[in-house]
This record gives C-alpha cells, sequence and structure tokens, in this order.
C-alpha cells in the first residue's frame, strides 16, 4: 500500500508542477546598471547606441535581428507604442546584415529611437541574452529593471512591461 500511496504523490505532485510553473527565466541583472557598451549605428542610421544613453529617462531596450521569426510578431506592438510617445524605444540589432535590417524596418516600421549594430554580439551576451527577441525596461538611472524573452502580447506589454515603465516614471518624476 505504501509504494501506491508515494506513486500517487509523486504523480499529483508533477501534475500540479506542470499546470502551476512560471516560464519566466530571471536575470541576474536585473536591479543592476546596464552593461558598458558603445555599439555603432546600422549602416544608413545616424545614431548608435551606448550605455551612456540609457541614463537619465526610463526606456526599453529591445533586441532583435531582421532574421529572427519572433522578432515579427512583437514589431507592431512596438510601433504601436512608440507612436504613443509613452516610453523611448532602443534597438539592439544582433548579428545581422545592415541592408537586412533596414529593409525589417522598412517593412514592418520603426519603433527605435537609437539603434546599436552588434554585429559579433559581444554587447548582447554581455547583457545575458541568450535568445531573441529580449526586451528589458532601463531605469533613469541606467539600472536594469525587467526582462522579458521572446516575443510579448498585449497581455504582456499592458500587464507586465507598462507597469514597471510607470512605476519607473512616476519614481522618477518624469
Amino acid at each position: 500500500m505504501a509504494p501506491l500511496g508515494i506513486a500517487a504523490l509523486l504523480g499529483a505532485a508533477f501534475y500540479w508542477g506542470l499546470w502551476n510553473k512560471d516560464d519566466r527565466l530571471p536575470s541576474t541583472l536585473i536591479g543592476r546598471s546596464v552593461p558598458e557598451f558603445a555599439l555603432p549605428p546600422i549602416e544608413g542610421r545616424d545614431d548608435g547606441l551606448s550605455s551612456d544613453d540609457l541614463r537619465g529617462v526610463v526606456s526599453i531596450v529591445n533586441v532583435w535581428a531582421s532574421w529572427c521569426v519572433p522578432c515579427r510578431v512583437e514589431m507592431p506592438l512596438l510601433v504601436e507604442l512608440a507612436e504613443t510617445g509613452t516610453v523611448p524605444i532602443h534597438g539592439i540589432n544582433y548579428k545581422d546584415a545592415p541592408d537586412a535590417a533596414l529593409g525589417f524596418l522598412a517593412e514592418l516600421g520603426d519603433p527605435y529611437t537609437r539603434i546599436g549594430a552588434d554585429r559579433n554580439g559581444r554587447a548582447s551576451i554581455d547583457w545575458g541574452v541568450y535568445g531573441l527577441p529580449e526586451t528589458f525596461v532601463i531605469d533613469a538611472s541606467g539600472r536594469i529593471a525587467y526582462k522579458h524573452v521572446g516575443p510579448f502580447d498585449r497581455r504582456v506589454l499592458e500587464e507586465e512591461i507598462l507597469p514597471v515603465v510607470r512605476r519607473l516614471q512616476a519614481e522618477d518624476g518624469s
């Protein structure tokens, strides 16, 4: 009888774990300053992106690439958010050819205030990026306050990302 009871308990625990898990992956960078970096612009654009650009105002940094299919999924929401003027959105273009990146933006819209071209991927590694897209909310002091891995949808934008942005903006007085 004891083996049957143990098997039932294990089965219940596994079943509970399947339906009650948190898929979000923690970031060791939350609460820390953004990594020091200075990326050139994508050829054909004027402004690159550096850690200095992420101080003084709450902002979003989105790591993307033209070859990233999930990046296409969230791009309409990024464009929509940029049009509201709620928060500056900056991009890190990961291991991409300049013409492909510019074509992607021409096709889907360009929500980015500044874009840094991370051609060798080193800056993205320093940010802890391991899959595209990844989206970060940066506070006015240049610290990472939030990280979302993968494409976000409207629910994530409205229930997770924007509340963090609004809280940080209220704390900063902006």
